[in-house]
């Protein structure tokens, strides 16, 4: 014969069985539906890519230390700073590629953002809509950049003049590491001073 006790205790854990089962049974239907709301709210149609538009870099050369100009065909947003962080990001992504004329790892990444501002006595110049660009570089990309007056100052040009070739109204360029000013790139090309577009020019033209 079976003990009360024993009964009591079998139709206690009985209960507590059935009572899991049914809490796990509705939070499962509860997933279930806000799955099924998911898929009814997502959009039916594939988000805006922006318009594929000429950009023009200007690619540094270690070999002669010129700057020559390159078309690239790139998707390019309406917003003027994050034309100008695709558009750079473009050119160091060349940097970054294997046999590249001006060897510099980061790529992309090491813009972080461009800011577009106000040039300083821009009322008092020709171009009364003058700009200041604020290239904000990352940390991880100043720190692996080779060190050499030369090789830095290049990368420093040619960031300037490729703004300068796609946003016609950046007249100067200021540098950031992080957000922070920082005294130099990679030893020696300065990034405390104001660099004036107009000191990037070209040598010659090139076609990709």
């Amino acid at each position: 014969m079976i003990p009360r006790y024993q009964k009591i205790l079998f139709f206690v854990l009985l209960a507590a069985a059935l009572a899991m089962g049914g809490i796990l049974w509705h939070l499962r239907q509860r997933a279930h539906e806000r799955l099924l709301a998911g898929e009814d709210s997502a959009p039916t149609q594939a988000p805006a890519v922006a318009p594929t538009e000429q950009a023009t870099l200007l690619v540094a050369n270690d070999m002669d230390g010129s700057l020559l100009t390159e078309a690239q065909a790139l998707p390019l947003p309406a917003d003027p700073g994050q034309r100008a962080r695709l558009i750079l990001g473009r050119l160091l992504d060349l940097y970054a590629q294997p046999g590249a004329a001006h060897p510099v790892s980061g790529g992309a990444a090491g813009i972080a953002q461009v800011f577009l501002l106000p040039a300083p006595n821009a009322k008092d110049s020709p171009d009364q809509d003058a700009q200041l660009a604020v290239v904000n570089l990352t940390t991880a990309f100043a720190a692996a950049h080779p060190s050499g007056l030369e090789t830095e100052t290049l990368t420093v040009l040619s960031i300037c003049g490729t703004l300068r070739a796609n946003l016609s109204h950046v007249t100067q360029v200021r540098f950031l590491v992080d957000g922070e000013q920082r005294p130099n790139m990679a030893g020696h090309a300065d990034l405390t001073r104001t660099y004036l577009t107009a000191d990037a020019t070209p040598a010659e033209s090139s076609t990709p």
